[in-house]
């Protein structure tokens, strides 16, 4: 069996703590042996390429340019796509399991495509929460409240399919 992608998404322009939980994440899955997949640029995903490349973890950056000089450290291998923010389905759609971490314009996007390609593990740990228009919750990720659960859970689920 090939090893479990999962990709964490979460914005550019994160606050601290979103920046801590996704380095906790990064290396929570590396140290499973998991490849992590993420857009490979600043905020969540450079902290979680961070993380994760810190204990050897094998990372991927699925980029919305082919501009190499805004990459993130941490980077085992990076996809230009010249594609802008569809690369959000590519990088969904190669995910075992995803990860969300806070919540900007761009990630509410994978959030969507995750959700809506139906046969992935979708996990939040303080990310978005949709509701309908009459304020009841729509399901479809796991909520979380740490990232040590967020990878248990999202892991445990890739596991069970």
């Amino acid at each position: 069996m090939p090893p479990v992608q999962v990709a964490v998404c979460g914005p550019r322009d994160c606050t601290v703590t979103e920046a801590a939980n996704a380095r906790h994440v990064g290396r929570l899955l590396a140290e499973a042996g998991a490849t992590v997949l993420c857009g490979g640029g600043p905020g969540v995903m450079a902290a979680v390429a961070a993380g994760a490349s810190d204990v050897g973890g094998l990372v991927i950056g699925v980029r919305p340019d082919t501009d190499r000089s805004m990459i993130c450290a941490g980077l085992s291998a990076v996809l230009y796509t010249g594609m802008g923010e569809a690369r959000n389905a590519i990088l969904v759609s190669s995910a075992d399991a995803v990860i969300i971490i806070g919540g900007s314009w761009g990630t509410l996007s994978e959030l969507a495509l995750s959700n809506r390609r139906g046969d992935v593990p979708v996990v939040s740990l303080g990310g978005w929460k949709v509701v309908d228009a009459e304020g009841r919750a729509v399901g479809g990720a796991s909520e979380v409240e740490s990232p040590e659960a967020a990878v248990a859970v999202a892991l445990t689920a890739v596991r069970e399919r």
